[in-house]
């Protein structure tokens, strides 16, 4: 590993640094604000042979060039600057100086902050989340389709290629986004990702500072966040601190032999995600959990190196105080060192205390899931600052719940007794619940393409407790039968190119189900939207009797009573309130939202097979 990683050839160098000593390479972040609460920032300084010049800064009132931090590779710097609160918007000198004369300038800009920027708010319960993979969404600008000087072309005939869709194309989608219901749009990373092969899919980033430019730019997706929350739209970023792309411009000229967690020979993650909890792991599995690497192809950093540290925290400051982002998905949020991790969260936080950060753990146990939630009291006093997670034990137990049949208990069961498991989290209301995503089986596959299933499903995810997540093209059922390949369960889509037959905008081509379920999506986040006892409300369900496929719930409080029934029985049923007196009364008074049927002061209730009911009760 060391090898390939330091001792490349010199001519790489020597191109690497052919512009001149005039300017800088690279100064990383590229600038800063005044009047941040984060007011301490490590400049990484890229140049050949930097650390052989001495530094001096200008003096300017309120700013100090606290420490110069020499590393083993000569062509870094790392420059410690204090900027006190009341300090005015500018541009700092730094001068670089060699033999007795100044040879490089760098001007370094500190900009005025936005008052309004760290009271953002994040979203939050009220929301319902529409997710992208931006290369597969709506190409709106075919002139970015290939770049000149990055590596992966356009090649929309490999599944797993490059296929056009940019930040333009969700820009002209968001009209169309709105009219669904949803209220904030989570992106799959736009960021750089100059890798030969596969880099659509963004998490091998190249440059943490710079979208990639089949997307964009920087100021495109700035202009993507405006125009969404222009209309009351919300934009997720979606980041990744574990790794980077094995193309990252570092990795030809690593600062230390610790800026990446390096093995004698390549080491994976063993993803035993139990060793954090476990009394009985042994370090080795602990060190190659956290230190392994996801992929030959994604180097895993390494959060202990005190610089690597800041550069991540810098960096998400950067990106939610210049593009104006109103919350993060955090890629594979258990494998960074978690006491990192822990400050990274911290310094989000205190510097936008109204954001929100949903954090990617993949395991279907809400005992681990709930180890990182804000407020957790853990075994080994790991305190956490992150406010939600991704909801995978409820995705998977309504899975199962939907596909299996009825033993002698209610097959809700494994769907109820996992709900029943929120005692383990502090808030369980700031989960994501979700029916798939952009990593697994479209939920259509998932429930054989069952179409009542489907509905079912999304009925579920709309209105229990937490925040709604819902992936592009989920609302006209695409599919991958067969398959699990994620090129596949990524497909472009329909109406998102010039020519396609099928489009999902104008309805051309989509089949009389795939109106249906479109039209379905759009009533229940409509609906939801504009239902605050849905957003805050408290939740009660009562257990599925056994031999009985009929599960009720209900979200409740001071301004409305809402209650759910779902039915998974394959014949038409009569459903008796009399086991919901203590939240219903003596009878229902009410109305069905998704079919228009009035009941008034009724004691039993007759339901379709395989269908839902959400009841406004008066």
């Amino acid at each position: 590993m060391k090898r390939v990683l330091f001792f490349i050839p010199m001519v790489l160098l020597q191109l690497a640094f052919s512009y001149g000593q005039q300017t800088i390479n690279r100064v990383e972040p590229p600038n800063w604000w005044v009047g941040m609460h984060y007011n301490e920032i490590e400049l990484m300084v890229y140049e050949k042979d930097i650390a052989s010049y001495s530094v001096s800064m200008d003096a300017y009132e309120g700013v100090r060039l606290k420490q110069i931090k020499q590393v083993p590779n000569k062509n870094y710097l790392f420059l410690d600057i204090e900027i006190a609160g009341d300090t005015r918007p500018g541009n700092l000198t730094l001068r670089f100086t060699k033999n007795g004369s100044t040879s490089i300038v760098h001007s370094y800009p500190l900009l005025p902050r936005d008052p309004e920027s760290k009271n953002v708010e994040g979203f939050d319960t009220a929301d319902a989340i529409y997710l992208i993979t931006p290369d597969r969404f709506v190409n709106g600008d075919v002139e970015n389709d290939n770049v000149a000087g990055l590596k992966e072309k356009a090649n929309r005939s490999f599944k797993g290629g490059r296929h056009g869709g940019d930040v333009k194309g969700i820009v002209n989608s968001l009209d169309y986004i709105k009219d669904l219901g949803f209220t904030a749009i989570w992106i799959n990373p736009i960021l750089e990702n100059d890798m030969e092969t596969y880099s659509y899919h963004g998490y091998s980033t190249t440059d943490f500072y710079k979208v990639d430019p089949r997307y964009g730019s920087n100021e495109s997706f700035k202009a993507l966040c405006k125009k969404a929350g222009d209309k009351g739209m919300k934009v997720i970023m979606d980041m990744i601190a574990n790794h980077c792309g094995l193309d990252h411009w570092w990795m030809q000229d690593l600062p230390s032999e610790d800026w990446i967690n390096q093995w004698p020979e390549y080491t994976e993650t063993n993803h035993k995600k139990t060793v954090i909890l476990d009394p009985y792991a042994s370090k080795i599995d602990y060190k190659q959990f956290f230190d392994g690497w996801f992929v030959p192809s994604m180097p895993d950093l390494n959060q202990r190196n005190g610089s690597m540290a800041k550069y991540l925290i810098q960096n998400t400051l950067w990106w939610i105080e210049y593009s104006g982002i109103s919350g993060i998905r955090m890629d594979t949020y258990p494998y960074p060192d978690m006491y990192f991790m822990s400050d990274w969260t911290k310094a989000v936080m205190d510097e936008y205390p109204n954001f929100n950060i949903v954090g990617e753990e993949w395991v279907t146990r809400p005992t681990i899931v709930s180890y990182w939630q804000k407020g957790k009291k853990n075994h080994n006093g790991y305190d956490s600052y992150l406010k939600s997670l991704m909801d995978f034990p409820l995705q998977n137990a309504l899975v199962t719940s939907l596909n299996k049949e009825k033993t002698w208990a209610s097959s809700w069961t494994d769907l109820y007794e996992t709900l029943g498991q929120d005692y383990l989290y502090p808030d369980p209301n700031n989960l994501v619940v979700f029916p798939d995503n952009h990593d697994m089986s479209r939920i259509y596959t998932q429930v054989n393409e069952d179409f009542e299933k489907y509905k079912l499903a999304l009925t579920y995810i709309a209105t229990i407790r937490g925040i709604p997540q819902i992936y592009y093209g989920t609302e006209i059922l695409m599919k991958n039968p067969g398959t699990e390949d994620h090129g596949i369960i990524r497909s472009d889509f329909p109406g998102g190119w010039k020519n396609d037959k099928i489009n999902a905008f104008t309805g051309k081509g989509l089949s009389a189900k795939e109106k249906e379920a479109q039209q379905f999506v759009k009533k229940l986040m409509n609906w939801r939207k504009d239902s605050p006892v849905i957003h805050h409300g408290k939740l009660m369900h009562f257990a599925p009797k056994n031999q009985d496929e009929i599960y009720v719930l209900f979200r409740y409080d001071d301004s409305g009573k809402i209650m759910v029934i779902l039915n998974k029985n394959d014949k038409d049923m009569v459903v008796d309130l009399k086991p919901y007196q203590e939240i219903l009364g003596n009878s229902l008074t009410g109305k069905d939202i998704l079919y228009g049927t009035e009941f008034n002061a009724v004691k039993k209730i007759s339901i379709k097979a395989m269908s839902s009911m959400i009841i406004e009760v008066h």
